[in-house]
């Protein structure tokens, strides 16, 4: 007997993971609940197209001009990075203390500016030694931080710290579980000592002027750990991209309860956080309502390098992006993807120095035309390498669209991934327990293919903690 909730062909192994999720039902294939015009920012700024099941009118714009195609999803991506290439090329490189650099990439190479360890220091805590044993032992020690100690004579030996300067004419470092005073108070090794032995050689590690990091790298917290013991203070950066936020859509609350007609606004909260994930400043987060003059007046003064948008993307009666964007002579670069959710996204260069994405207002719709249309983006004008890409084979089927690619959350389980349910396009509740987002091509994936994966900024390992 099939389980409940699951498709044929969907491998009952998967309620592990879906029961401690709480996803007991696909979002996809059940109706959409009344109330979904609210979700979607409650304007026709959604998805535009349903469930992601729709028909060939997804060859067609979203504002229903005759002939329109939208552009392939790989094909945007591919627009979005190389939108911002020249502009990256000419940004002016900032001075930034290590405190303030995590995340961002270096605009010159990392070159020593001493030798590590600038001086021969003790590995272990021991004793330093001076030729053969037994030694007689100095009555003083020397610790971490002093200034150079007296040279050591044949026969002598003096305790020493992890970190503290090796007195001059030492033969090795004795750690203290290798060594045993006499009744004399004459240490004697209990192994056999190495010329050298935990003594860490001035330069060891670098000398002055070797490069550590080339130009490029990303500053994670090794790094600045790295820049700080090779002497800088601050370090010479790409600058992060500065984004503003425009939430659009006069039936949305910033607090409380969906009430009247309004509902929540869930891209306020979850936007900023999400775009500096992926490298961004966010300075302005504006909700403007459905007002196309305070529109108008937000993108003409705007001084942001990327513009976010929220809904107003289709072709609805308060839809008011794309007529704002003619009114300012933008040039459309993407209008519309063949991916769902997320169909009605577009991106525009607003001036020279300046573009714009447009999100739709379903949630998952939105976050499908951040990492499909900003993230590339940022990624150039931030100077950071693209990830690599990578597969994993579906544990079980994911139903595609006819014609347009489809991206579906997913957790990582070993060496698969596994689909999440309630992956609608005005839907977060998958999103927000996954690791990552599938991208299935049209007509779908088959239980154990393979499937090309995004990785969700904070579900990867590549920069640490960039929420800062």
């Amino acid at each position: 007997m099939t389980a409940p909730g699951i498709r044929d062909g969907q491998d009952a192994d998967d309620l592990d993971v879906e029961e401690a999720l709480a996803l007991v039902k696909d979002g996809n294939s059940s109706p959409r609940p009344p109330g979904d015009r609210g979700a979607a920012h409650g304007d026709g700024h959604g998805d535009g197209h349903g469930d992601g099941h729709g028909s060939r009118a997804s060859h067609t714009s979203h504002d229903g001009r005759s002939g329109h195609r939208a552009t392939p999803w790989a094909e945007a991506r591919a627009v979005a990075g190389r939108a911002a290439r020249s502009l990256a090329a000419r940004r002016t490189p900032v001075s930034v203390t290590l405190g303030d650099a995590l995340g961002l990439v270096l605009a010159a190479p990392l070159t020593a500016l001493t030798d590590l360890p600038s001086f021969d220091t003790s590995a272990m805590d021991g004793w330093a030694v001076a030729g053969p044993g037994p030694w007689d032992v100095r009555d003083e020690g020397v610790l971490a931080g002093h200034a150079e100690p007296t040279p050591l004579t044949d026969g002598e030996a003096v305790r020493i710290a992890t970190g503290a300067r090796i007195p001059p004419d030492t033969t090795a470092v004795l750690r203290s579980e290798h060594g045993r005073t006499d009744e004399k108070g004459r240490l004697h090794p209990t192994r056999d000592v190495q010329h050298g032995q935990d003594i860490r050689p001035r330069g060891q590690e670098c000398r002055s002027g070797d490069q550590l990091l080339p130009t490029g790298a990303v500053v994670t917290p090794a790094v600045l750990g790295l820049a700080a013991a090779a002497g800088y203070d601050t370090l010479a950066a790409v600058p992060r991209p500065r984004v503003e936020v425009l939430v659009l859509g006069d039936e949305l609350l910033t607090e409380g309860r969906p009430h009247d007609g309004l509902i929540r606004d869930a891209l306020g909260p979850m936007l900023p956080p999400w775009l500096r994930a992926l490298g961004a400043e966010v300075g302005a987060l504006r909700w403007l309502g459905d007002d196309a003059e305070a529109l108008h007046q937000a993108l003409k003064t705007s001084a942001a390098d990327l513009i976010v948008t929220t809904g107003g993307t289709a072709a609805g009666p308060v839809d008011h992006v794309h007529p704002t964007l003619r009114r300012i002579g933008a040039e459309l670069l993407v209008d519309g993807v063949q991916v769902r959710p997320g169909h009605p996204m577009l991106l525009a260069r607003l001036r020279d120095e300046q573009h714009l994405v447009g999100l739709p207002g379903n949630p998952l719709a939105a976050v499908s035309g951040l990492l499909t249309l900003a993230e590339p983006l940022l990624r150039t004008l931030a100077a950071r390498p693209a990830p690599e890409p990578y597969t994993l084979p579906l544990r079980n089927a994911a139903h595609g669209h006819p014609y347009d690619t489809r991206l579906i959350p997913v957790v990582l389980r070993g060496d698969h991934a596994v689909p999440l349910h309630y992956n609608g396009p005005a839907m977060l509740r998958g999103i927000a327990a996954a690791d990552a987002l599938a991208v299935v091509p049209p007509g779908g994936t088959a239980a154990g293919e393979e499937a090309e994966l995004l990785d969700l900024p904070w579900a990867t390992a590549g920069i640490g903690s960039c929420f800062t």
